[in-house]
C-alpha cells in the first residue's frame, strides 16, 4: 500500500468519518476453534458425498438481508478458514447467477451423510465371518 499522505496530519480528513459500526473480533475461543475444526471436517464429508450428486455447494439464509446466500465448496472452506485463522470473515463476492437447485443447507448435508453412514454395510469382522 502506498504511505497514507495524511499520516500524523491533525487535519486529517478520514477524522470526520465514523469508526467501524461493528467492534473488532478477536481471536476465537477454544471452544470456537474445536467447532470451527468440527465444520470444517464436516465439510470435507459433505463434499465428498454430495458434489458426485451435481451439488455445487451450501445455501445459508442470511438474518441480516433476509436472503439465501449461496457457497460453493471452496468458498465455504476459505471463510471458515480465515475465520479460524482471523477471528472474522472478509465479505466476499456473492455466487454470480447461482442455480438454487445445485445448493442445499448444512442441515441436508448432515442429513444426507447419517444416511449413507446408516445404510452403509458393516465392514468384514473376524465375527462376522
Amino acid at each position: 500500500m502506498p504511505p497514507d499522505p495524511f499520516a500524523g496530519d491533525p487535519n486529517d480528513p478520514a477524522r470526520a468519518l465514523d469508526g467501524p459500526d461493528e467492534p473488532e473480533e478477536g481471536p476465537v475461543t477454544a471452544q470456537e476453534r474445536a467447532e470451527l475444526l468440527a465444520d470444517l471436517r464436516d465439510l470435507g464429508v459433505y463434499q465428498a458425498l454430495l458434489e458426485q450428486r451435481a451439488v455445487r455447494g451450501v445455501v445459508v439464509d442470511c438474518a441480516e438481508c433476509q436472503e439465501p446466500h449461496y457457497h460453493d465448496w471452496a468458498l465455504l472452506r476459505a471463510s471458515l478458514e480465515q475465520l479460524l485463522n482471523d477471528g472474522r470473515m472478509r465479505p466476499h463476492e456473492p455466487a454470480f447467477d447461482p442455480n438454487p437447485a445445485a445448493y442445499v443447507s448444512w442441515e441436508y448435508c448432515r442429513g444426507f451423510t447419517d444416511g449413507v453412514t446408516a445404510t452403509a454395510k458393516p465392514a468384514l469382522t473376524p465375527q462376522n465371518n
